[in-house]
């Protein structure tokens, strides 16, 4: 067997395993490791694990994961998404569909804190989903909206997908995560005009809750001006250069977890809870990695990578109908699989090709964009029937919804992200200018 057939041999292994629910980490590390001594042997193998391991979990880098995984908790165990949500809700409730636009506001804030797609969408669930519910919204339309807001939180900064695309990559953190507000800002602006939409389609679906004085919108506004605060001082600290982005994930989780003490009541127990919570999915995480480091090894050794992108480079097509080929192929992953598994998975493959596509611009461009692309790819498969991870998060949540309701509401976002992936591939500028790349 040629070392080709054992790199395709290597990918379908894996997608097997995951598939038959196999935790993601030691399947790519077992079929990484299979396929590794099938071209090499085993002494090489031992050789390389031993390297590996210690380059990679030596890597000061990777301290900023757990860091923003603690401020994602302290976050959650403070409660600021109620925060958050009432403070949208002071300004939009009383608009047709408001609440829903609150939600989706709430859902971006709390993204900027949280960085993960599954934690937003059942931590602001609890807050938002039983106001809908209420105020007369309908199954539909409030289950539709908490999972498809739920994506902002691997898509506003920070997002921990990033930070393992741009470790992967080895592009800025900083950079990566300036490359992704405008997207964020494009998604929520879409989601908004969907529930908007939605409400003049079937006005019964969506009414007004009642319209709060202005006196009376001030005070929860005011609640949430420091997390605001964080946000813009840890994404902007480290694009300025005030700080590295391990430094400023450790600001951020520091000032966090100061506001969930004082704004959201967090005490010792909630404290305990965040940091084993922290622990448990850095070591989920960081063993991800390991198997991704080894399967990207022994594929390049296969000479997959390489083989399949010279053959594609050498294709007749335009580079951008390649390029929405491999976004579609995120898109039909992400009905089934886990957004960081899907992302480690897929890069030792795509991101050669894409480096070997001629896009007009240079790899630190290209490798920006594509990250954006990616993420906002995922975050779709996310909420793709019939098998979006975020679907049955909320589903689970709302019991007596039936997941037909939640599929029914939940189309008009994914069209909504669809033309939001179609607008940001034609107009990378979107993704580059912000951080000074265009």
């Amino acid at each position: 067997m040629t070392g080709f057939e054992i790199g395709l041999l290597m990918f379908a292994g894996a997608l097997l395993l995951i598939g038959l629910r196999m935790p993601v980490g030691v399947a790519m590390l077992l079929v990484g490791g299979l396929g590794y001594a099938a071209i090499t042997g085993w002494t090489p193998l031992l050789a390389t694990l031993r390297s590996i391991t210690f380059s990679k979990f030596s890597s000061y880098t990777l301290s900023v994961i757990p860091l923003f995984l603690l401020m994602g908790d302290f976050a959650t165990k403070g409660g600021l998404n109620r925060a958050l949500f009432n403070a949208a809700r002071a300004w939009f409730g009383h608009w047709r569909g408001g609440l829903a636009v609150a939600t989706v506001g709430g859902c971006a804030a709390f993204g900027a804190i949280c960085g993960s797609s599954l934690a937003t969408a059942a931590t602001m669930s609890q807050v938002a989903g039983p106001e809908m519910r209420r105020h007369g919204y309908s199954p539909a339309l409030a289950t539709g909206v908490l999972a498809a807001g739920g994506t902002l939180g691997i898509l506003i900064p920070p997002s921990v997908i990033l930070v393992i695309y741009a470790i992967y990559t080895e592009q800025s953190i900083g950079i990566l995560f300036i490359a992704a507000v405008l997207p964020g800002l494009l998604a929520t602006a879409g989601y908004m005009l969907v529930v908007n939409l939605y409400a003049r389609l079937h006005p019964g679906a969506a009414p007004p809750a009642e319209r709060l004085p202005w006196s009376a919108r001030w005070k929860p506004t005011a609640e949430v001006w420091p997390v605001i605060l964080v946000f813009v001082l840890v994404v902007t600290g480290m694009y300025a250069g005030w700080f590295s982005a391990t430094e400023g994930a450790a600001v951020g989780a520091a000032a966090t977890g100061v506001l969930a003490v004082t704004l959201g009541g967090m005490r010792w127990e909630g404290l305990k809870e965040s940091l084993l919570s922290t622990a448990e999915t850095t070591g989920m995480i960081f063993l991800m990695l390991l198997g991704a480091e080894l399967f990207s090894a022994a594929l390049a050794l296969s000479r997959v990578p390489a083989e399949l992108s010279a053959a594609v480079a050498g294709l007749d097509v335009p580079p951008l109908v390649i390029l929405f080929a491999i976004l579609l192929i995120y898109f039909i992953l992400g009905c089934f699989m886990e957004s960081m598994a899907m992302v480690l998975l897929t890069l030792p493959i795509f991101i050669p090709l894409m480096l070997a596509l001629d896009f007009g611009m240079n790899p630190t461009q290209v490798l920006v964009w594509f990250g954006i692309l990616v993420l906002v790819s995922v975050e779709v498969g996310m909420i793709s029937p019939p098998f979006g991870l975020n679907l049955f998060v909320i589903n689970a949540m709302a019991k007596d919804v039936p997941m037909a309701e939640t599929y029914r509401g939940v189309m008009g976002f994914v069209v909504s992200d669809v033309v939001r992936i179609v607008i940001l591939v034609l107009a990378p500028v979107l993704s580059l200018w912000l951080p000074g790349l265009w």
